[in-house]
């Protein structure tokens, strides 16, 4: 024993040539018998025990990492570009979109408000809702699998048939579907839709999800979801750009969208101004 403090004594010396105590004991008689396992009887002791302690830690330590456990996206990368200017006459009034903003401020409080309620209520049989790592599983999901297959343009007549088959047109986001996502759900479920998105045309069941998804959306955000959000609006505006006429019933959903990343969740850069 007395070899492990001379030991610790002689490494704590060399530690201090470099760093000068802030607050120097003398180990002094008695030192050998101090018992680490017990509390200590008075403040001298109390400062020799984390002395000594410090001194047998080693100098080097190297962290176990198990890589499996790492997420596949370690590194967020936020665009600060702005969006696509908006066509003349395609934007709407700023008197337009704050009542926007006011509207899902509500439903947001609503949701919060309801959520326990909600996903308490039982699905129906046929509501068998994807694993959260199954993406290929969420897009059929909430899309269908005539849009999800690239055989629809996503016009479906639900509402006017008796039996709609949800697996064939998507599900829509009910609150008792909704309700029982956790945030982690959330924002995953909106980058495989947004990166959906990116590479094919809007349609309905896209934009209601959509709408859904950010309505769940807990602030303040994190970076991942600033860079989703982001995204979200420069497609959006990049699309807008394309229509040819301010009749086209994808314009007004594309307007939303961008709306409420830039003016509820204060990507100011890319909000539409007043013409």
């Amino acid at each position: 024993m007395s070899e492990l403090f001379h030991l610790a004594y002689t490494m704590k010396s060399d530690v201090e040539e470099l760093m000068p105590r802030l607050l120097p004991v003398e180990c002094g008689a008695g030192t050998e018998d101090l018992d680490l396992s017990g509390p200590p009887r008075n403040p001298q002791e109390y400062l020799r025990q984390v002395q000594l302690e410090a001194s047998l830690c080693p100098e080097v330590v190297v962290a176990q990492i198990d890589p499996k456990k790492l997420k596949k996206k370690q590194t967020v990368n936020i665009s600060v570009a702005g969006c696509h200017a908006a066509p003349a006459g395609f934007s709407p009034s700023l008197s337009w979109q704050q009542q926007q903003v006011s509207n899902f401020s509500d439903v947001r409080q609503s949701i919060t408000k309801n959520r326990r309620h909600w996903s308490s209520q039982s699905l129906d049989d046929n509501v068998l809702m994807p694993k959260l790592t199954d993406e290929e599983g969420w897009k059929r999901f909430c899309l269908g699998e005539k849009v999800y297959l690239g055989s629809s343009s996503g016009h479906t007549d639900a509402d006017a048939e008796p039996a709609v088959d949800y697996s064939k047109v998507g599900f829509p986001p009910f609150l008792s579907i909704v309700s029982r996502l956790n945030q982690s759900t959330v924002l995953m479920v909106l980058e495989i839709l947004i990166s959906w998105f990116e590479e094919r045309e809007f349609v309905p069941q896209l934009g209601r999800w959509l709408y859904a998804l950010l309505a769940c959306l807990e602030k303040p955000l994190l970076p991942e979801a600033h860079s989703s959000i982001r995204q979200l609006a420069r497609r959006c505006a990049q699309l807008r750009s394309t229509l040819d006429s301010q009749e086209d019933e994808k314009l007004p959903a594309l307007n939303l969208l961008i709306c409420l990343v830039a003016r509820y969740f204060e990507q100011n850069d890319l909000a539409d101004h007043q013409e």
